[in-house]
């Protein structure tokens, strides 16, 4: 649904996808499909095929007017977001290689999803997306990879939120630790299990970083040394996603879910998970003993061998 220069280019950024991304074949197809949707919404808007200088020069309205399009044909807000979403790969993808910078779909916001709780995942894909942050890392350096592998395996091994895990500071580098005290919601702070897998993440990443601050600056930091935004581990998790074709609910949130869900159901204290997620009160809640800590953190282990 365009010039033989726009079908080349769309052909070379799905072969992208799936020769350099390793994207999934199901994946690919919806990009396929999405794209030829847009571009045929374009023909219809321009009474032609849209040839490269229309496709760059595209506005927010335009984009905004197919999306609202595809909506009047029932389809729905997470389908839009996907929708959405390659297309700023696609049209990053012409800006890198040389096709033309187009700034409008950066001004699209992405269709608000409807709330819903977070499903666990299983063991076997919560350890799929821990590893995913190496698939989709694409072209970024190795240790910006460690990192965010790092972050992810804390997620689902200590089940803590995103704020916690990148509020830890270098001084925090889990050396020989099985727990972790972290300071969570509302100032409560609480001891976290500490899995080898996790440990010798956040070890591995440190050995390549090459920022060097002291101990009381951030242990996860960015490319410009200054503490990681949780948007770029949830952008990360989403581009895991997407190339492992994990369900949906495969989200930040989800693996802490997951890490209880999975302690529950390997015969852990309901309470005692509950305290390790920080949702009870440590007013309220009977502190733990090390022996109590020590059989949580050798059930969890025992129920991923993995780790």
């Amino acid at each position: 649904m365009g010039t033989p220069y726009v079908r080349e280019a769309v052909e070379d950024w799905l072969g992208y996808l799936g020769t350099e991304r390793g994207l999934s074949a199901n994946t690919l197809e919806a990009y396929a499909r999405d794209i030829s949707q847009f571009l045929a919404h374009l023909a219809t808007e321009l009474n032609r095929l849209p040839d490269m200088p229309q496709v760059i020069g595209l506005k927010a309205r335009d984009v905004r007017g197919f999306l609202a399009a595809r909506r009047e044909t029932g389809v729905g807000s997470r389908s839009l977001s996907r929708t959405l979403s390659g297309l700023r790969m696609f049209y990053k993808f012409l800006e890198r290689r040389g096709y033309g910078k187009n700034d409008a779909i950066r001004a699209v916001s992405l269709p608000k999803l409807p709330h819903s709780v977070p499903k666990p995942l299983t063991a076997e894909k919560a350890t799929a997306l821990v590893d995913g942050a190496d698939v989709a890392g694409g072209d970024e350096p190795e240790w910006i990879a460690a990192r965010d592998t790092a972050v992810l395996a804390l997620l689902y091994g200590s089940g803590l939120r995103i704020s916690e895990a990148l509020s830890l500071k270098r001084g925090d580098a889990l050396r020989g630790r099985d727990m972790l005290r972290v300071t969570g919601k509302g100032g409560k702070t609480r001891v976290v299990p500490v899995l080898p897998i996790a440990s010798e993440a956040v070890e591995h990443y440190l050995k390549l970083c090459p920022m060097r601050p002291g101990s009381d600056d951030p242990l996860f930091v960015g490319a410009r040394g200054k503490r990681l935004s949780p948007r770029i581990i949830q952008l990360k998790i989403a581009r895991a996603r997407a190339a492992l074709a994990l369900p949906e609910t495969a989200t930040p949130h989800a693996l802490r879910h997951s890490f209880a869900t999975h302690l529950l159901g390997a015969g852990a204290d309901l309470r005692a998970i509950q305290e390790l997620l920080g949702h009870a009160s440590l007013s309220t809640t009977q502190g733990y003993t090390e022996v109590d800590r020590a059989h949580l953190l050798k059930t969890y282990a025992s129920a991923h061998p993995r780790a």
